[in-house]
């Protein structure tokens, strides 16, 4: 995979913008998608908003303010080199060109030299592919840029879609599945759910791709 990388100047660490054959990433910033619009995009009663966020830890924002506060969020994990998010646009020659299609994370743990990652998307984005091209950028991220050991993913017990995804672009950069890990985490309202772990080494990485 070509992965363009535009340096930050936000971020000694991240970049503002990420191309791939067919997306563009850039930094999640009120200059790159204002607050409003995300927020249209992320509401309660924006059309199909359940669907999306069914298997998600965050629930539909009730206020603007909630969509500010997770504004304020990215910005503190960006300052503070732990972690950047990103709006997703396909780009020319796709189908719905230039549109925001959803957002994607990459959060690190530099005690233990781990990259977790996340994503969601619209629906009229879905079944195309863009999860797994993504995160095959993110990975680059993580081992060719950050020289991270390891990175992790983490799929609810439920979410067969996801898991299906998230297996095919992990298998495909040598990791692995590890298994179900109970009660690892609390959603929004604090209910406790399972959730398989899949993770890449540099090591396994590497070895993928000479």
């Amino acid at each position: 995979m070509v992965v363009a990388l535009a340096r930050s100047v936000m971020s000694e660490l991240f970049p503002d913008r990420i191309e791939t054959e067919r997306l563009e990433l850039a930094a999640l910033t009120p200059e790159t998608v204002p607050i409003y619009d995300f927020y249209e995009h992320v509401r309660e009663g924006t059309p199909h908003i359940d669907e999306v966020t069914e298997h998600l830890t965050w629930d539909p924002h009730a206020t603007p303010k909630e969509t500010r506060e997770f504004y304020e969020f990215v910005a503190s994990l960006r300052e503070d080199d732990e972690g950047e998010t990103y709006a997703i646009r396909p780009r020319e020659g796709e189908n719905g060109a230039g549109e925001f299609a959803g957002v994607t994370g990459i959060e690190v743990d530099w005690d233990t030299r781990t990259a977790e990652f996340g994503v969601w998307l619209r629906t009229p984005f879905w079944g195309r592919g863009y999860s797994g091209e993504r995160a095959g950028a993110l990975i680059s991220l993580a081992f060719e840029r950050l020289d991270l050991d390891a990175v992790v993913v983490f799929v609810q017990r439920d979410n067969e879609k996801s898991h299906a995804a998230v297996s095919r672009y992990v298998e495909a950069h040598g990791g692995r599945h590890e298994g179900l890990c109970r009660r690892i985490d609390a959603d929004q309202d604090g209910d406790p759910f399972d959730a398989h772990r899949f993770s890449v080494t540099a090591a396994e990485y590497r070895d993928a791709t000479e």
